[in-house]
């Protein structure tokens, strides 16, 4: 990844360029581990960072602190994953997870030629798993440099901030896939630029 061809391209949109010159370059580790990442975003969902770093450390020490393997997983009690703090409904989702490696594949090597669309498509297969959460993990596990989540309840907020966007609902998306498209192939460095500038004002 170019750091100076991105923000060279990113700065064709004036008012995104304010935020490219002010903010510092993010960057995201690459975690190919798709089922230890799925796992650990359903884990997370709806829970405060603290929170759902205590439950993740807590739900791996049901297994000698190590990610259970799909099998493993599969034959836990929902009780003993509720005395992690997993709740039935996210355990029913963790073993939906594991079903799927099981009888698909969750291997990022067989998987890494789906372009972003058909690898959302895929994941959201996956009963508890939704675009969203598969967008963040493009993102923020895999590097994948395009995705713009307009369901992004931050990033929504960001471009109407920038942008003066006044519009809400399906208008909105249009919207911001409109402004975005001067951004690819680089939209996911765009977002990550709003939510730094989000998160500072």
């Amino acid at each position: 990844m170019d750091e100076t061809v991105i923000k060279k391209h990113l700065c064709k949109d004036k008012k995104l360029a304010t935020l490219v010159k002010s903010i510092d370059f993010p960057t995201s580790k690459i975690n190919e581990n798709l089922y230890a990442s799925l796992i650990e975003a359903i884990i997370n969902q709806q829970l405060s960072i603290a929170a759902a770093r205590t439950i993740h450390t807590r739900f791996l020490g049901l297994f000698n602190h190590k990610l259970p393997s799909n099998k493993q997983l599969l034959s836990a009690t929902n009780e003993l994953l509720r005395t992690a703090g997993v709740s039935n409904q996210k355990a029913g989702y963790l073993k939906n997870i594991a079903q799927f490696d099981i009888d698909f594949t969750l291997n990022y090597h067989e998987l890494k030629y789906y372009d972003d669309d058909a690898l959302i498509a895929y994941l959201s297969q996956i009963k508890g798993v939704g675009r969203w959460t598969v967008e963040m993990i493009l993102m923020f596990n895999l590097n994948r440099l395009n995705i713009l989540p307009v369901d992004d309840l931050g990033i929504q907020n960001a471009m109407k901030k920038l942008y003066h966007f006044e519009s809400t609902g399906r208008e909105l998306k249009v919207e911001m896939e409109e402004k975005a498209r001067i951004w690819a192939p680089y939209r996911s460095v765009a977002c990550k630029y709003l939510w730094r500038w989000k998160d500072t004002n």
